[in-house]
């Protein structure tokens, strides 16, 4: 059985913090680059830009690429064979992030209660998914998310019957209500099953998924494709001032549901879509 000691696994997650909010990752900047090329509006095209120039500003001068260096969300999958020694790993993520955006000099933006809403001063806790996989590795992937695009989720309750033009209705209503909220040109993370908890998940999950890997299931790739085109016609266009790039991409998740249900979540995230994987 492999081990891995949980204080070696601190450092990993430092890393990876001051990594996901210094750097994009190279499928969102090849993305972003494309749409400089193809947004028709000029306003829309000088928003871009400077996007861009953002982008290289925080590259020379070591800074965050947005302000908003997010709540910590991490999904973990563990090896059934991999046993996690000398303390508990939550415990290390944990340490690792609060060592992460101290050294870092990110912003710590978490409150420890939701209504008394007194600063944790180190950005701890973090919101940590678990999945049991087969082998022996442990693959961990960050994904800071800032509010602004965070606020602008919502769930959708459907009935069977609302079908696939119930699904695409859902997309449309929510990244048209987010509007410039959101801080487009966006990325839309979409969960379709399970339930109304599972359907959450996958839709955050899906925004870690390269911008370049479209869904192999068949009539999945053709509603991601389909919901980018019908998204990008609204208008909303970059930082919600108009144009043709409203949204970058479309990942969808699916999962199994029940015979009564279609649950149906939109999870948005900004132009800094932000993640970074560690495989131990």
């Amino acid at each position: 059985m492999k081990n891995i000691r949980a204080k070696d696994i601190i450092p990993v997650i430092a890393d990876m913090c001051i990594e996901a909010n210094h750097y994009l990752s190279l499928d969102m900047k090849e993305r972003l680059d494309k749409a400089v090329e193809s947004e028709e509006s000029d306003i829309g095209k000088k928003i871009l830009c400077q996007l861009q120039e953002n982008l290289d500003i925080a590259d020379k001068e070591k800074i965050p690429i947005c302000q908003d260096t997010g709540m910590a969300v991490f999904f973990v999958d563990i090896g059934q064979d991999l046993h996690i020694t000398d303390g508990l790993l939550s415990d290390a993520i944990n340490e690792g992030v609060r060592k992460g955006y101290q050294e870092g000099y990110l912003r710590k933006s978490v409150v420890g209660d939701p209504i008394e809403r007194v600063n944790t001063k180190d950005n701890t806790p973090a919101v940590i998914h678990y999945n049991i996989v087969a082998g022996d590795n442990l693959k961990i992937t960050l994904a800071p998310k800032g509010f602004g695009s965070e606020n602008m989720s919502k769930i959708f309750m459907l009935k069977p019957a609302d079908g696939i033009e119930g699904v695409k209705n859902s997309i449309l209503t929510a990244v048209r209500e987010a509007g410039p909220n959101a801080c487009p040109p966006m990325v839309v993370g979409v969960g379709i099953g399970g339930t109304f908890e599972k359907s959450a998940l996958m839709a955050k999950e899906a925004l870690t998924r390269n911008l370049n890997e479209r869904s192999s299931i068949q009539w999945v790739k053709n509603l991601e494709e389909e919901m980018l085109e019908k998204i990008n016609l609204l208008g909303i266009g970059p930082g919600g001032l108009g144009g043709t790039t409203t949204a970058l991409a479309v990942n969808i998740n699916t999962y199994a549901t029940h015979i009564a249900g279609l649950p149906v979540a939109v999870n948005i995230c900004c132009h800094v879509n932000r993640h970074v994987t560690r495989i131990m």
